[in-house]
């Protein structure tokens, strides 16, 4: 095996390692934070459905530059693939270790993005890059953070409205609990069409996969809360409901990350398989399956090994969870990355889901959000791809000197 492809690939599962580590663990987090789930249990059902999203339904083909960063015309030489890939790789795993090391939940997809800018910029200068693309990540941080937080305040709001702050709980309960949980399995029954089975038609999943998954959930909730609202505490029962419907929605996330997120450590590495191999560095690589089955074995690893860290911080640390606010922030964030992408708006999804936990702690005032760890996290999201691609260039100026 050729050696530059065999420590590609060794940087790639620790990219993917990485990326399980701090990425991986905000798909559990809530659900740890509002006790729906054990930290252990949330560790078992992670890497068992991040594995199965990444071998199963990852994507087949990756794209070598990722997301259309770089302008691949201006890369003649293939060994500048291989250098770069390997430099953004070991640039972007480092930081997410530093970033994961003090709590902090990232972007891994910004992440891998700085290492690809970093040694862009390096071999061809800055007019390689992709400015326009550029500006839709930076917008991606203002915006995905923002309009979770301001879904997750309006829809925990509304919920709260309907069924706790009335004069009838019980009734209302019966009434809305069905109806919230129901919209929320509406939208992850089309993302799944959309996120894991890689569809592109927004009407297809609606009508195929959301409603279906919608009216069942509506129908199973229902009768759940009919034979179970019989204590003397309807408020610990809807709940109890709320916890389990959260466990369905975590695991969902799980899996749709895992299919997703993975090409951000296997891109990589199918440019260099496919420059190793069989000399082509276009912009679209077959990934063979065993890369696919390496990114979801890391991820799975660095969710069980130290994912515990960004579990805490978002699960925790920001704001009180509840099971009815963590349903929240998983149903609003869910509902913003699925019309971001059907409107074509750049989102980052770690964003959305601590912009969503922000918003569900405002909904009960300033005073309920750890300001201190608001500020280190949003530091910590304009510093990641000016790092990531210093730290990568550094690499590849060191790679080009002794390959």
């Amino acid at each position: 095996m050729d050696p530059w492809l065999l420590i590609t690939i060794v940087l790639g599962f620790a990219m993917a390692w990485a990326i399980g580590a701090n990425d991986a663990a905000n798909s559990m987090s809530t659900a740890v934070g509002a006790k729906a789930i054990t930290p252990k249990q949330a560790v078992v059902i992670a890497g068992l459905l991040e594995f199965t999203g990444a071998y199963f339904f990852g994507k087949s083909v990756t794209e070598t530059i990722r997301k259309g960063i770089l302008n691949p015309t201006m890369i003649t030489d293939p060994n500048v693939l291989i250098y770069g890939s390997m430099a953004a790789l070991l640039a972007a795993t480092l930081w997410l270790v530093i970033a994961t090391k003090f709590g902090l939940p990232v972007s891994t997809t910004h992440s891998i993005i700085g290492g690809i800018v970093g040694y862009g910029i390096v071999y061809a200068g800055t007019a390689i890059v992709n400015w326009g693309k550029m500006g839709q990540v930076v917008l991606s941080w203002i915006l995905s953070p923002i309009i979770g937080a301001f879904m997750a305040f309006l829809v925990f709001k509304a919920m709260t409205r309907s069924i706790f702050e009335t004069k009838d709980p019980v009734r209302n309960a019966r009434i809305w609990s069905p109806f919230w949980i129901g919209l929320a399995f509406v939208v992850i029954g089309t993302m799944f069409y959309i996120k894991v089975l890689h569809g592109g038609d927004l009407k297809t999943g609606v009508m195929m996969y959301g409603l279906p998954a919608g009216v069942v959930t509506f129908i199973v909730t229902y009768l759940l809360i009919r034979l179970r609202f019989r204590s003397a505490d309807p408020l610990i029962n809807v709940e109890s409901i709320f916890k389990k419907a959260q466990l369905v929605t975590s695991s969902y996330v799980a899996l749709a990350h895992g299919s997703n997120d993975v090409a951000n450590a296997i891109g990589p590495v199918a440019a260099v398989y496919a420059v190793a191999t069989m000399g082509l560095s276009g912009m679209q690589v077959p990934v063979p399956r065993w890369i696919l089955a390496m990114g979801g074995l890391g991820i799975t690893i660095g969710v069980a090994t130290y994912g515990y860290k960004v579990m805490e911080t978002v699960g925790k640390k920001i704001t009180e969870l509840t099971n009815t606010r963590g349903f929240t922030i998983q149903f609003s964030a869910a509902t913003v990355v699925l019309v971001s992408s059907w409107l074509g708006l750049p989102i980052s999804t770690t964003h959305v889901v601590v912009g969503a936990v922000i918003g569900v702690g405002l909904a009960r005032g300033v005073k309920a959000i750890n300001k201190d760890i608001v500020r280190d996290i949003i530091i910590s999201w304009f510093v990641t791809v000016p790092v990531a691609a210093l730290i990568s260039a550094a690499i590849f100026k060191i790679l080009m000197l002794v390959g």
